[in-house]
């Protein structure tokens, strides 16, 4: 029996949105064209503007919570939008909630396991290619401490730092979110952070009311 209520997730990309033709309104269309053929209704939808590398996804976390407690369906346009993203396995596994993805409506949790292992793979294979051009660099009499690659080194720095203040801000809010609804203490907004799938700032799982004594503490300094 077909499930008859959905919670949709949207993911645009604000720089990519447009080149790729899956912007918002057209993911909205596509779900909501789907929900139309096999009936049902769209309990709730979830917008996400951010990239697909972001491992943290406040939205995301958010449809997860809120399709498990209705017992509903989560939507999502396109599969390889979400399922090449391994926090996206994680956290939906982790879960159990059931999910469609419009253009894949066949796809099951095994074909997301299969996208996530490629997804490592390829990361892997990435970070294998990095490390022989530097070796390759090196023997060739490069020298990696020249003001170029100090240069470059300062850049991906700085872009790290970068990435890290936008992510303690995108987790501030869901922290700000948790607190509104009535959680004050550490630990209860670390159990609250756990079990809406938001990673730490070193990428695990699990919270502790330390690191998020911390991360308040780093923001309020900042």
């Amino acid at each position: 029996m077909k499930p008859l209520r959905y919670v949709a997730y949207l993911r645009v990309s604000t720089t990519k949105q447009g080149a790729q033709g899956l912007g918002m309104e057209a993911q909205k269309t596509a779900v909501e064209d789907f929900v139309g053929r096999h009936g049902g209704t769209i309990l709730e939808t979830y917008v996400e503007v951010e990239t697909g590398t972001r491992s943290d996804r406040p939205e995301l976390a958010k449809a997860l919570g809120a399709a498990s407690k209705a017992k509903a369906t989560l939507i999502i346009a396109k599969l390889d939008r979400l399922a090449r993203n391994v926090a996206f396995i994680a956290n939906l596994m982790e879960a159990g909630v059931e999910f469609v993805a419009c253009d894949q409506p066949f796809a099951n949790r095994l074909t997301l396991h299969v996208l996530a292992a490629v997804a490592e793979d390829e990361a892997r294979r990435t970070s294998e290619r990095t490390k022989a051009a530097m070796a390759a660099a090196k023997s060739r009499g490069t020298k990696l401490g020249s003001p170029v690659a100090r240069q470059t080194v300062a850049k991906a720095r700085a872009a790290r730092s970068a990435y890290v203040k936008k992510s303690n801000a995108t987790t501030l809010s869901v922290i700000k979110d948790i607190q509104a609804g009535g959680v004050s203490s550490l630990a209860g907004v670390a159990r609250a952070l756990q079990a809406r799938g938001v990673r730490t700032p070193g990428g695990r799982s699990d919270w502790q009311p330390v690191q998020v004594s911390r991360l308040l503490a780093a923001i309020d300094c900042s």
